[in-house]
């Protein structure tokens, strides 16, 4: 019975370093498929269309490369998404100046602008004002004045858009249409829909 249990466990030492290198080598391979690689690609969650950060009573302010106020946007509350990079608005109210330093103004309930506040969706009572400019004598343009559920304000380009139906005044002029497409750059303003306007007449 001795002699028995000495051969087994002869044959056993005698093969043990080879079954110690087969588990070592299984357990190295197992490791190394389970750790993810170091420079491998990162699965990044899709942005969510959820606030990152919050504003009360804020303004923000952006400037030409003169060093003068070219928008200035006010708010009572802001909620910046950073799926869209827009800025949600409540109680918003915006100043632009144009290059000659004209002022066009926009309040609304609630807007929508980007991040450099060259864009602007006015949501909810939105109007928008642009001052009437008397620095060219003889041809001058008059204030003009846009009132809408929703008005879209490019202020670079000085462009108002609305799909909702609008007022205008110009001067003493007042328009009413269902869309409108305006062009200040070019003086071009185009009414679609039912359109009614009156003219005043112009007194010398």
């Amino acid at each position: 019975m001795m002699t028995v249990l000495r051969d087994a466990w002869d044959r056993f030492m005698l093969y043990f370093p080879l079954v110690s290198m087969g588990l070592l080598a299984l357990g190295t391979y197992w490791l190394v498929r389970s750790t993810p690689p170091a420079n491998g690609p990162v699965m990044q969650r899709p942005a969510r269309h959820e606030p990152d950060y919050f504003m009360e009573n804020f303004s923000v302010r952006t400037f030409d490369a003169a060093g003068r106020i070219r928008t200035e946007v006010v708010g009572a509350r802001a909620r910046h998404y950073p799926d869209t990079l827009w800025l949600e608005i409540d109680a918003i109210r915006v100043r632009s100046f144009d290059e000659q330093g004209r002022l066009t103004t926009a309040t609304a309930q609630q807007g929508l602008t980007n991040e450099d506040s060259s864009e602007v969706q006015l949501l909810g009572q939105a109007v928008v004002v642009r001052e009437a400019d008397t620095s060219k004598p003889g041809n001058s343009a008059p204030r003009m004045e846009y009132r809408s559920e929703f008005l879209h304000a490019f202020m670079n380009t000085e462009q108002v858009r609305s799909h909702k139906p609008v007022e205008l005044l110009r001067g003493q002029d007042r328009f009413t249409a269902e869309r409108m497409e305006f062009d200040n750059v070019e003086q071009v303003l185009h009414l679609s829909g039912r359109v009614h306007g009156t003219l005043m007449p112009v007194v010398k």
